[in-house]
């Protein structure tokens, strides 16, 4: 499984403008719900909030992936949230973040899960895909990037 077969233009937003890193989770929790079946976005959005409590999902330079594990998920879902504006995430090296990628994996899933994040984190590791990231503006273009670096990992 890689993150092209979980992630979909559909959630995928860019130039999204808020103000805090709970904002910036209810969005990605939204995506992540879809149409609220079988999981509400409000769900989602406590998983990803109990999660962050455990200790901040940002890697550095300006990049998170808040994730969880939910029952009654009936698949692993991402998405993709490129900010306008950084907002603080509590990083490694205090940067702020403006790339979020979220992982949603159902609870019974958990070698698929670390799986899909160490991919996330080889990916989201390179400087070339962070800058090609950053300088995109269509779903289609973020997903052609993220699909062809998850390959190549």
């Amino acid at each position: 499984m890689s993150i092209g077969d979980i992630l979909t233009t559909d959630r995928i937003r860019t130039d999204v403008k808020v103000s805090s890193k709970k904002k910036a989770l209810e969005i990605i929790s939204e995506l992540l719900a879809g149409d609220g079946e079988p999981l509400s976005p409000r769900a989602v959005s406590e998983r990803l909030v109990a999660r962050e409590r455990l200790g901040s999902t940002a890697l550095g330079h300006g990049v998170a992936i808040p994730h969880g594990r939910v029952s009654g998920a009936p698949e692993a879902v991402a998405a993709f949230v490129k900010l306008t504006e950084g907002v603080d995430f509590e990083s490694p090296d205090g940067q702020p973040v403006d790339l979020i990628i979220g992982l949603l994996v159902p609870e019974e899933c958990n070698d698929c899960h670390l799986q899909l994040l160490a991919q996330l984190a080889e990916v989201f590791s390179q400087t070339s895909i962070r800058d090609a990231l950053r300088s995109q503006v269509t779903p289609a273009d973020v997903w052609e990037i993220l699909n062809r670096a998850a390959i190549h990992s």
